[in-house]
């Protein structure tokens, strides 16, 4: 077996992907909860790697839970899922999640964050580039 590397981050982008596992976790300062969603991407180059989300849905901080449900609610639709139960409903329906490039702050290295959710036919799988009428060469 060989030995695991590091992963890049992938390119900012739309991607095919599914929650492939969710857990409720406890947040570092003991004063709440937050669900963890993993994301595997299904198709195209970076089919197989898998992306992760984290939503405050219990927290002292009122802001941070309606981001996080406004979070959630887009999620639920992109998958046709409206009023899950469990997080466990949201597994394996496919959606297109939004990727975007972060530089971390506590080590300044470039991660990926998930930043919206789409329906399944909102995307190709691949990145998808900023369309322009300027031919490549006269670009700058």
């Amino acid at each position: 077996m060989e030995p695991t590397t590091a992963l890049d981050p992938i390119p900012a982008g739309k991607y095919m992907a599914m929650i492939t596992a969710s857990e409720m976790k406890p947040n570092k300062a003991g004063t709440g909860r937050f669900l963890e969603l993993c994301f595997t991407i299904i198709e195209g180059e970076f089919k197989n790697r898998q992306l992760w989300a984290r939503l405050n849905l219990e927290n002292p901080n009122e802001l941070a839970m309606k981001i996080a449900q406004a979070e959630l609610s887009a999620l639920c639709r992109a998958v046709g899922v409206l009023t899950p139960g469990d997080s466990v409903e949201l597994h394996n329906l496919p959606l297109v999640i939004r990727v975007r490039c972060k530089k971390r702050k506590d080590t300044d290295e470039i991660a990926n964050e998930i930043k919206g959710y789409e329906k399944r036919d909102a995307a190709t799988g691949r990145p998808q580039q900023a369309q322009t009428s300027t031919p490549p060469w006269r670009r700058p």
